[in-house]
C-alpha cells in the first residue's frame, strides 16, 4: 500500500475531548498533522493540547463551543479559516446520545441531537470541501455508530441522526470521489468512553476501545491510490 504522507495537513477535529476524538487527535499530532481541536470543554481542551502540543513541531488551535447552536457554527469556521489558510482533513467526531421512549422524547432534544449528530457534519463538510476540492485532496471522516444501521429500544433520537450521518458520507463519497475527495463512514459499537456509560443495559467491559476505533480512522486516511475503503462497521466479538 501507498501510504500518503498527513504531516503538515490541516485538520479539524469536532468532538476532540470525547473518548474517540481525544485519540484521533494524539495518532494525528504524532503524524505531524497541525489540529484545530473543537470541544464543548474548555478545560479538557487545555489538558489535551498541553499533552500533544510538543509532538513534531505540530500547530494547535482550539475552540470550545457547543456546535447545536448555529451561530457557534458559524464562529467556529470563522475561527478556524483565521487560523488556517486551507484544511485538508475533517474529522466529525462530536456526538450526543439520548435513550428514552419514543413517548418520554421530545422535540427540544431531537433537534439538539439532529443539529450536532448532522447539521454540524453537514456544515464543516460543504464550507471545508471547497479547500479540499481547489487542491485536489482531501478527507471527510464521519463517525457514525452501529445505529447507523440498526435500531434499538428507546434510541429513535440516536438511531435517526445515525443513519442521517450514513446517508449523508454515502452521498458526499460519490459527490467528491471525482475531485480526489473521500469520505468515509466509521461506525463503531458501543465503544468504552463516557457516553458509552449511558448504555446501562449493557456490559460496559465488553465495549470496544476507543484507541482501536482512532487507529481504524487514521487507518483509512492514508490510502491515497484507487483503493477506498468509504465504510467501517466495527463490531465486538462479545456482547453481553
Amino acid at each position: 500500500m501507498v501510504q500518503i504522507e498527513l504531516k503538515n495537513k490541516n485538520c479539524v477535529i469536532t468532538g476532540a475531548t470525547g473518548g474517540i476524538g481525544k485519540e484521533i487527535a494524539q495518532i494525528l499530532a504524532r503524524k505531524g498533522c497541525n489540529l484545530f481541536l473543537i470541544s464543548t470543554d474548555n478545560k479538557k481542551l487545555f489538558q489535551l493540547e498541553s499533552k500533544i502540543k510538543n509532538l513534531n513541531n505540530i500547530k494547535i488551535f482550539t475552540f470550545a463551543t457547543d456546535l447545536s447552536n448555529y451561530e457557534n457554527l458559524e464562529n467556529v469556521v470563522s475561527k478556524i479559516k483565521e487560523s488556517f489558510d486551507s484544511v485538508d482533513i475533517v474529522i466529525n467526531s462530536a456526538g450526543i446520545f439520548y435513550v428514552d421512549s419514543l413517548i418520554d422524547s421530545s422535540i427540544e432534544k431531537f433537534e439538539k441531537a439532529f443539529n450536532i449528530n448532522v447539521r454540524a457534519p453537514f456544515y464543516l463538510s460543504k464550507i471545508f470541501s471547497e479547500d479540499m476540492i481547489a487542491q485536489n485532496w482531501g478527507r471527510i471522516v464521519n463517525i457514525g455508530s452501529s445505529s447507523s444501521y440498526s435500531g434499538f429500544k428507546n434510541g429513535s433520537i440516536y438511531c435517526t441522526t445515525k443513519h442521517a450521518v450514513l446517508g449523508l458520507s454515502r452521498s458526499l463519497h460519490e459527490e467528491l470521489k471525482s475531485k480526489n475527495v473521500r469520505c468515509y463512514c466509521i461506525s463503531p459499537a458501543s465503544t468504552k468512553t463516557e457516553m458509552g456509560k449511558i448504555s446501562i443495559e449493557q456490559n460496559f467491559e465488553t465495549f470496544l476501545d476507543p484507541i482501536e476505533v482512532a487507529e481504524t480512522v487514521v487507518f483509512v486516511l492514508l490510502f491515497d491510490e484507487n483503493l477506498v475503503i468509504n465504510e467501517i462497521r466495527l463490531n465486538r466479538m462479545k456482547i453481553e
